[in-house]
């Protein structure tokens, strides 16, 4: 029997699979935040299922998101990432991951991990909203705007309120799967 999903999910396997096990499942692990961050970031401008396809490609070229390696890239992986053709080639998204991870290793020291930066906008626990229609999901929030002003006054890149929405929703800090999507109920359990 088929899962009643929400709709925007529908149609590739790898979306579905993405959908059904991972989107809006609360997420605390601080390698996996900067997996997630770096890869909303190279999603701008272009879909999700784009970066989904291109996601083992990222993991095997960013040296599997670990962030402290990341943060010491220098012009000569930065010129070997810009040639790869397995991910997106964009020299603003490839140098805003090196920022952000070495401002991300800064929030680390700060608030001794970042998923308890980031899980302090939401007060420790998922905002679960209650939408019937895709259409009733927005884009943005006030909460992703002030946390997309802290973020950017930590010097973090590409992290605009609409990636950062985005970011928030992928890794369960805010439900945004239809009510009448089974994994509604599932990722609050």
């Amino acid at each position: 029997m088929a899962m009643n999903r929400c709709e925007w999910a529908n149609g590739d396997p790898l979306y579905e699979e993405y959908h059904d096990k991972e989107w809006g499942v609360p997420l605390y692990d601080d390698a996996l935040l900067f997996e997630f961050l770096v890869l909303e970031g190279m999603q701008a401008g272009l879909s999700w299922l784009t970066v989904l396809r291109k996601r083992e490609n990222f993991r095997r070229a960013f040296d599997n998101f670990e962030v402290r390696k990341v943060a010491k890239y220098k012009h000569p992986k930065i010129d070997k990432l810009l040639r790869d053709k397995g991910i997106i080639r964009n020299r603003r998204k490839i140098m805003a991951a090196v920022t952000n991870a070495a401002a991300f290793l800064e929030v680390q020291k700060e608030f001794g991990s970042f998923s308890d930066y980031m899980w302090s906008f939401v007060d420790g626990k998922p905002v679960v909203n209650e939408w019937k229609k895709v259409s009733q999901i927005p884009t943005k929030t006030p909460l992703a705007e002030e946390l997309s002003k802290d973020l950017r006054s930590r010097g973090f890149k590409f992290v605009g309120p609409t990636i950062i929405y985005a970011h928030m929703q992928a890794t369960g800090m805010v439900n945004d799967h239809l009510v009448d999507c089974p994994r509604w109920k599932e990722v609050q359990e």
